[in-house]
């Protein structure tokens, strides 16, 4: 299995005879370069040091804009985002309008999964969207507008998961009956993930798996929050800590899960985060660097 840690990680040895290799990109939400150990951060995030040591970890990669709609935009498309009039995060119409941006990214965009269905690959779009849908917008294309053949997005989307909520933003405290709790949903869509491939075995699989987890406000679960040490942290970071220790370990299942259908030779994982952290805890989270989410250094 290939890895890539792009602050980005591309994971883990040489991808063999695989002539399609499985690909799944993981967007972390608004994760600093200073977050991983493997960059020097001081909580221990082993899956992803192992990514790093196992594939290739990048240490000058830029993303297309410094907040989450747009440098998804770009993920998704490969252009600049403001070719298709998303130049901040989309929130309500009128929200969108006061930006002078649109309410969804354009289906007649060029697609990354929809090249790759194409090509015969099944894909799937598994977690955050945020391109369109929620709040007030109801006409947003839904995923298969885009070429996918599986969407379970959250609650900024087109078509929101029951379990990931539908009616609520993650970080309300309100739930839905069957809605996975804020602190589980990672592990949700890991699950999902795996079922996906182990569902379409035989094709070549490419899999968008887009966490939330490390955007504000952080909500780990008791059992989480006491697994880490944090003896002296305010309660914020204490509770960022738990969730990122959560997130990793999410990680690590998805890697052992892809071992275990003997995928590792033919599955090239992508590791990025979407425009680094908030300007929060002294501006640690950057790991010495100027600028943070909304900053264009």
């Amino acid at each position: 299995m290939r890895w890539t840690l792009i602050f980005a990680l591309i994971a883990f040895g040489p991808l063999g005879a695989a002539e399609k290799p499985n690909i799944i990109v993981v967007l972390a939400d608004d994760l600093g370069y200073g977050d991983l150990s493997c960059y020097g951060g001081k909580t221990p995030t082993k899956a992803l040091d192992r990514m790093a040591e196992e594939g290739t970890r990048l240490t000058q990669f830029y993303v297309a804009a410094p907040i989450c709609s747009p440098s998804r935009c770009a993920l998704v498309t490969g252009q600049f985002p403001g070719r298709w009039r998303i130049t901040s995060y989309l929130q309500t119409k009128a929200g969108n309008r006061a930006c002078g941006q649109a309410d969804y990214l354009d289906p007649k965009a060029p697609s990354l999964p929809r090249t790759l269905k194409e090509a015969g690959y099944k894909t799937a779009h598994i977690g955050k969207w945020h391109l369109g849908g929620g709040r007030d917008v109801t006409d947003a294309p839904r995923f298969a507008a885009y070429g996918y053949d599986l969407g379970l997005g959250s609650w900024e989307s087109p078509e929101p998961a029951p379990e990931l909520g539908v009616k609520f933003a993650p970080w309300d405290e309100k739930t839905e009956p069957g809605q996975v709790p804020r602190h589980d949903r990672t592990r949700w869509m890991v699950d999902r993930t795996l079922q996906f491939l182990k569902d379409n075995r035989g094709h070549p699989c490419f899999v968008n798996l887009w966490f939330d987890d490390t955007h504000t406000p952080f909500r780990p679960s008791p059992e989480q929050r006491a697994a880490v040490p944090t003896k002296g942290d305010r309660p914020q970071v204490a509770d960022f800590k738990a969730v990122l220790v959560e997130m990793d370990h999410q990680i690590g299942r998805l890697l052992d899960g892809l071992r275990d259908q003997k995928l590792e030779k033919e599955t090239l994982v992508l590791f990025f985060s979407d425009n680094g952290p908030l300007p929060t805890f002294n501006q640690t989270r950057a790991g010495g660097l100027r600028g943070s989410k909304l900053s264009l250094y």
